[in-house]
C-alpha cells in the first residue's frame, strides 16, 4: 500500500471514505470468490482498485518545461572572403641613355692680382766710413754687416737691427747708425704708399794710409 501524507481535514476526509470504499471492495471480492465470480470480476476489481490508489496518490512535481525556443533566431551570418589580387612587380628594363648637352656656365674670371708695388728708392744714403768707430780703426777691423730696417708709409726708418754680423761688435752698433740715418721714399700699390723692411748690407774697410 502507498503512504499518503496528509495536508488538511479535507484531505484525511477524503482518505477514510477510500478506507472504507476499499474495505467495501475487498469484502466484495471475498464474497465474490465464494460465490463463483471471482474469474470474471477478478480483472475488473484491480482495474477499480488501481483506478482508486492512481486517484489517491499526491501528484508528483514535474520538471519545469523547457524554454521555449526562439523560431525568429537569425542564422549565422557567412562571411564570404573577398578575393585578393596580388600585383608582383616585373623588373623592367632602364630607359635608353640619351645624349643630353648641356652648356656648362663659363666660371667667372679670375680676380686679377693687385699690380706689384713700385721700387723702394732710396733719398740720402750717408758714407759709412764717416760712422767708422776710431778704435775699430786703431785695431784694423774691417767686415760687412746686413742691417733689416723697417720703413713707415712717409719713408722714415721706424727700426734697425743687425740680421749677419760683420764679426765685431763695434762695427755692427756703427752698421746700426747707419741704417737709421738713411731716408727713402716708400714703394707705392695702386697709388698708395706701404710700408717695407729691406735688408741693407754696410761695409766697413780701412783705406791704405788710413790710421
Amino acid at each position: 500500500m502507498s503512504a499518503y501524507y496528509p495536508q488538511d481535514a479535507n484531505f484525511l476526509s477524503r482518505r477514510a471514505i477510500v478506507f472504507v470504499i476499499i474495505v467495501a471492495i475487498h469484502a466484495l471480492a471475498i464474497w465474490a470468490f465464494a460465490s463463483g465470480f471471482a474469474q470474471g470480476g477478478k480483472r475488473y476489481l484491480e482495474t477499480i482498485l488501481q483506478t482508486s490508489v492512481i486517484q489517491t496518490e499526491k501528484p508528483k512535481d514535474l520538471p519545469p518545461p523547457p524554454p521555449p525556443v526562439d523560431l525568429k533566431e537569425r542564422p549565422p551570418v557567412q562571411v564570404v572572403a573577398p578575393d585578393i589580387t596580388i600585383n608582383v612587380p616585373v623588373d623592367l628594363p632602364p630607359p635608353p641613355i640619351t645624349n643630353v648637352t648641356t652648356h656648362a656656365t663659363p666660371a667667372p674670371p679670375a680676380p686679377r692680382p693687385p699690380p706689384p708695388p713700385t721700387k723702394l728708392e732710396v733719398t740720402y744714403r750717408p758714407d759709412p766710413q764717416n760712422y767708422y768707430p776710431e778704435q775699430a780703426r786703431r785695431d784694423g777691423q774691417e767686415g760687412r754687416a746686413q742691417v733689416k730696417i723697417c720703413i713707415n708709409t712717409s719713408g722714415k726708418v721706424e727700426s734697425a737691427e743687425v740680421t749677419a754680423s760683420s764679426g765685431f761688435p763695434l762695427l755692427d752698433e756703427a752698421a746700426i747708425k747707419v741704417g737709421k740715418a738713411m731716408r727713402f721714399k716708400p714703394p707705392t700699390q695702386e697709388g698708395r704708399p706701404v710700408s717695407t723692411c729691406p735688408i741693407l748690407p754696410v761695409k766697413f774697410e780701412l783705406h791704405a794710409g788710413t790710421g
